[in-house]
């Protein structure tokens, strides 16, 4: 059972308990469920209500109901490269032809299939939070929450913007060296459910760019997104002229690669818990590498 733990100093003596919670960003539906689903709120390992006055030198201890997986979600034996694991999270490397959840085209072999084997293998009863997900071809780094709560915090972080993602791409034509800011807004296309598109009716999106090499058949490009819209990276590319190598829905060409050439490199966001900076890398995957090399020969 997910649980998480608190001493409380002086600042905080003579609070209600329910205050203190709050401001740990606690909320009223995770403390409604505990009431009536079988969590329990503790001082000093004693149950108490929110209404219970805090002491300074209370160890206080919130208990979360057991969450109960989806009986739709089917578990499969696939192999996750962990990156980081905690109580509170998970960072995998995905690789590509991997969708992110299940869908009408792709029902198995998503990430979220694999974690729940996962779960299951540990003996970790959740259901799946994913909490940054990638297109079925992207590479790359994901976060993913291990419990209702932390997903909850890190949708207050993503609120704010607080999640930094980095990719990089390998776009279609010569790029000028240099540094870039797309603020395009962007929209469902009017003749599919899949298909994005730049219009004026879309919703607000900001990528920055950095061209980091290439030669007249491709551009090498860091890319930062502000805001994280479907296939947003795939749709400014393409806007500009230069879409993603391999990408054939935005305009690119399988040549020589499979899939669209774009990779989550980096990830960084504060440990909602623990409370410190966390930032991971992932290098290019062999794929993208061999298009680089294409364009330094």
């Amino acid at each position: 059972m997910f649980t998480l733990k608190y001493l409380v100093d002086e600042a905080d003596s003579g609070k209600l308990l329910r205050e203190f919670l709050k401001e740990r960003q606690i909320s009223k539906t995770a403390l409604t469920e505990i009431k009536f689903f079988g969590g329990g709120l503790f001082a000093n390992n004693e149950r108490v209500t929110v209404r219970y006055p805090l002491k300074a030198g209370d160890e206080i201890m919130v208990q979360f109901p057991r969450e109960i997986p989806s009986e739709d979600m089917l578990p499969e034996d696939i192999p996750l490269n962990i990156v980081y694991e905690d109580d509170y999270l998970l960072v995998i490397d995905k690789p590509a032809n991997m969708a992110s959840i299940p869908s009408r085209e792709h029902r198995k072999g998503t990430v979220a299939n694999a974690l729940m084997h996962y779960y299951q293998s540990c003996g970790y009863g959740a259901t799946i939070h994913i909490v940054t997900r990638l297109d079925r071809d992207t590479t790359g780094l994901m976060l993913i929450a291990k419990h209702r709560h932390s997903h909850h915090l890190f949708s207050l972080q993503q609120k704010k913007y607080a999640i930094k993602r980095r990719y990089e791409a390998i776009a279609h034509g010569l790029m000028e060296i240099g540094n870039g800011r797309i603020e395009a807004p962007i929209g469902r296309k009017d003749t599919s459910i899949i298909e994005r598109e730049v219009r004026s009716d879309g919703q607000r999106a900001i990528t920055n760019y950095e061209v980091l090499g290439g030669n007249r058949d491709y551009s090498h490009v860091s890319l930062k997104l502000e805001t994280g819209r479907t296939h947003q990276i795939r749709v400014h590319m393409a806007h500009l002229g230069h879409p993603l190598a391999g990408d054939t829905l935005y305009g690119g060409e399988k040549t020589h690669i499979a899939r669209q050439a774009l990779h989550s490199c980096e990830l960084s966001f504060y440990h909602p818990v623990r409370e410190i900076q966390l930032t991971f890398h992932s290098r290019l995957p062999e794929d993208m590498l061999s298009l680089v090399e294409i364009e330094e020969s």
